[in-house]
């Protein structure tokens, strides 16, 4: 077997010029961020249902947990339909989750604790009851109001069929017409109709919310389908048999995502941006095949990150996961920004499923963890990955996704990884709630060993391992990177004098020598065994 400790010919270094003395890094550029998907994180009046009061409880557990910043799903007015990505008003709070004066008491006592806070802000469509989309009902073809939608007269006889056969994300099509003949575009439920990024009032609009949120003190954003916005002013039907995935990844690329006008508003935001103290951010979540189309959107005068989620789909596969971290790390570094880690997150089933749940998935999701922190570049974790939470079989009777209902009970949706977190106790509701014994999707009955409380004393716990990797991971080498030689079942590379190992393969890695900092199991005779992963304080390799 080839040394673990021989440096390979591939180096990929992370770019950015050092700042210079008086200048403070940007924060984001390493920082670890926490997604709260807020219906699900905490309950804080005892409705089953987790709001701001929840999190702003539960800041003293995030600040110990290690976070860097936290990303906030969407918690403005909205009917729900989506859970909060159906947006009525993007300038206030929904009641369901309080109201501003909550939001500001959450958000200082975040700063308070060291902790930055993000948002999450939808573009591309809005709920139908917007003040603006019950204006277009209202109004007549072709009149300004429902120009900042998409309207279009029907094909066919009548104009009784859709303008196009575009699909719904959700399930079937992207089109409802509304009683005077027209239809209108809504990628995905009929509820959120898509907005008319063409129309110049759109666009200040959303630079509106962005400046409204940012003089309350927020620290950046995470921008909702920030690949969408524009679409083919043509409207020509697509080819069919379709061969994209749920994200549009196939022929719709270019067509419904992916344009090249959309960098024209991430530049624009830029500016709005860099024009507040801070180093105010923002993150896309861009689903893009290839990584250079993806580094297009973090170019130095647009987004500051974008999400790689070709990791979040990778194989439990050395090979696999090896070309697509040498692939985006040298996308990006083409551009000067860093790579943006996630494995999990509210619209994804959990990671630990995927890697084969259970004892399994377990074990890997240890390993997995150790890789992604071990990495140079911001890392989002999702809620619940720090407390080893599966992916949940939910009951029918209990779905709320709209997927399941648009695609006919044959998609289940995301449900399963947005079920309320345990925090306490033996039973549901596990802590979540003060008063309520039921949430708003259910709680597994075997998550007792899973809870906050369960694991806090435990060293060995997955929690117990989150922390002590998020403690390890500041005395890493900032961002320099590079491969080292391996068997080909391992990843093996060097920040700074740490070495990272992770061990795909049935037989057990042999570790440079050094000070072992963290494990994720136990070394067999100072072995690394399969299915786990090492950071070793080593030399590094004489040049």
């Amino acid at each position: 077997m080839p040394s673990s400790s021989a440096e390979s010919a591939t180096t990929v270094s992370t770019p950015g010029s050092p700042p210079a003395p008086a200048e403070q890094p940007a924060w984001w550029r390493d920082a670890v961020f926490y997604e709260i998907y807020l219906r699900s994180f905490a309950d804080g009046n005892g409705d089953g249902v987790g709001d701001l009061a929840g999190v702003r409880a539960r800041l003293p557990y995030l600040r110990d947990l290690g976070v860097d910043a936290l990303w906030l799903s969407p918690f403005y007015p909205s009917p729900m339909v989506d859970h909060g990505y159906d947006v009525a008003d993007p300038r206030d709070v929904e009641p369901v989750f309080g109201d501003l004066a909550e939001f500001d008491r959450l958000l200082a006592d975040a700063h308070r604790l060291g902790m930055r806070m993000t948002i999450d802000v939808v573009p591309n469509h809005s709920s139908d009851q917007r003040r603006w989309f019950r204006a277009a009902l209202a109004a007549a073809p072709g009149s300004p109001e429902r120009a900042r939608y998409v309207f279009r007269d029907g094909s066919g006889p009548g104009g009784a069929e859709p303008p196009n056969n575009w699909p719904s994300v959700f399930g079937g099509p992207a089109w409802q017409r509304v009683p005077d003949g027209q239809w209108y575009l809504h990628l995905f439920a009929p509820e959120q109709p898509d907005l008319n990024w063409r129309n110049p009032e759109v666009a200040e609009d959303a630079e509106d919310t962005l400046r409204f949120w940012l003089d309350r003190g927020v620290d950046g954003f995470r921008i909702d389908v920030a690949m969408g916005l524009f679409k083919d002013p043509e409207l020509g039907d697509l080819p069919t048999p379709y061969t994209a995935d749920r994200r549009g990844h196939g022929p719709e690329d270019g067509v419904l995502w992916n344009r090249p006008e959309v960098h024209d508003v991430y530049r624009s935001w830029r500016q709005v941006l860099d024009s507040y103290p801070g180093h105010r951010m923002a993150v896309g979540e861009v689903w893009v095949r290839d990584p250079g189309e993806l580094a297009a959107y973090i170019r130095p005068d647009e987004l500051h990150l974008a999400f790689n989620f070709r990791l979040l789909r990778a194989e439990w596969a050395a090979a696999e996961m090896r070309a697509v971290i040498s692939q985006t790390l040298a996308a990006c570094a083409a551009v000067g920004a860093p790579t943006t880690w996630v494995l999990s997150s509210h619209d994804a089933v959990r990671h630990l499923s995927r890697y084969g749940g259970g004892d399994l998935g377990r074990r890997r999701a240890r390993a997995a963890a150790l890789l992604l922190l071990g990495l140079p570049g911001p890392v989002y974790l999702y809620q619940g990955e720090e407390l080893a939470l599966p992916e949940v079989d939910l009951p029918d009777d209990a779905l709320q996704d709209p997927v399941w209902e648009r695609s006919g009970h044959t998609e289940r949706g995301r449900d399963g990884c947005r079920v309320p977190l345990p925090w306490s106790g033996g039973e549901p509701p596990y802590g979540f709630s003060p008063t309520s014994v039921r949430t708003w999707l259910p709680q597994p009955t075997d998550w007792g060993t899973l809870t906050a409380q369960a694991q806090d004393r435990d060293g060995d716990s997955m929690l117990g391992l989150y922390r002590r990797a998020l403690r390890a991971r500041r005395e890493l080498g900032g961002s320099d990177f590079r491969w080292l030689e391996g068997p080909p079942d391992a990843l093996i590379w060097r920040r700074g004098d740490v070495v990272c190992a992770l061990n795909f393969g049935a037989a057990a890695l042999r570790l440079p020598p050094g000070e072992v900092l963290l494990t994720s199991e136990g070394l067999e005779e100072g072995r690394l065994p399969t299915d786990s992963a090492a950071w070793v304080r080593s030399a590094p390799a004489a040049p």
